[in-house]
């Protein structure tokens, strides 16, 4: 039986909560601020379902993965229905000129290898890469807002 390791971090983005959701429910975006984040396909066939490919430069994993639950401007909520076992949900609160984005995310060792691994150094490293992702995207949703407004001009 898999041990589940979590983590949680969140960042507040000084753009309004609905360009905030339009950004980050475009999954095949995600490359572009999630540092391990390779790739993501959404299937056209079931558009609930998407692949990912996760490249650390030492560890790959692929899965397919399947929104649970999705409110606009509030949640998405997925877990894997194959290849590496993850599940989590990003959550937006809506702060009127500002959005707090929250994501808390999930995956799974066997057995005692996660526990060790994570208390070695894979917890620490997990989390602060999902901090820096958090804050790429702030930067990345800042200038999507300022793109967005030079054109509106």
């Amino acid at each position: 039986m898999p041990d589940w390791l979590e983590h949680s971090v969140q960042v507040e983005v000084p753009v309004p909560i609905d360009q905030v959701w339009e950004l980050w429910s475009d999954l095949e975006q995600m490359p572009r601020w999630m540092k391990w984040i390779e790739s993501v396909k959404v299937l056209e066939d079931n558009p609930e379902l998407s692949r990912w490919h996760l490249n650390t430069g030492g560890l790959q994993f692929d899965w397919h993965s399947r929104i649970l639950k999705k409110v606009p401007n509030q949640i998405i909520q997925w877990e894997s229905v194959d290849g590496l076992p993850n599940q989590g949900a990003i959550r937006f609160y809506d702060r009127h000129t500002s959005t707090i984005v929250k994501l808390s995310v999930a995956y799974a060792f066997p057995g005692i290898l996660g526990k060790i691994m994570d208390s070695l150094f894979l917890g620490r490293a997990v989390e602060s890469t999902l901090q820096a992702n958090m804050e790429r995207f702030r930067d990345y949703a800042i200038q999507a807002q300022a793109q967005k407004q030079e054109v509106g001009c």
